[in-house]
């Protein structure tokens, strides 16, 4: 299991949760704060830090944000360009 980012996060980036994260997982994107999945050691020191409620343990995910899921992985594929990629398939989901 890993943390995943979600839709709260668009255009806000509160990085409040890079602070405290141990292992520097967590990266900035243009829209986005994302989670490499590879690197994430499920501490759980990012989920409650965020002001917004945008971290969950993928297990917990509400099931309208496990898009998500593929959008935070997405930057161990490409980086910044591949989680933009992955955002815009969403667009219009909602």
């Amino acid at each position: 299991m890993t943390y995943v980012i979600a839709e709260p996060c668009l255009d806000v980036k509160d990085k409040t949760c890079i602070d405290v994260c141990p292992v520097d997982c967590i990266y900035e994107t243009e829209r986005m704060l994302v989670i490499d999945p590879g690197e994430c050691i499920d501490c759980g020191a990012c989920e409650p830090e965020c002001p917004v409620e945008a971290i969950y343990p993928e297990d917990a995910l509400p099931e309208r944000w496990l898009p998500f899921v593929q959008v935070n992985a997405a930057w161990a594929q490409g980086g910044a360009e591949a989680v933009g990629a992955a955002l815009e398939s969403l667009d219009g989901r909602g």
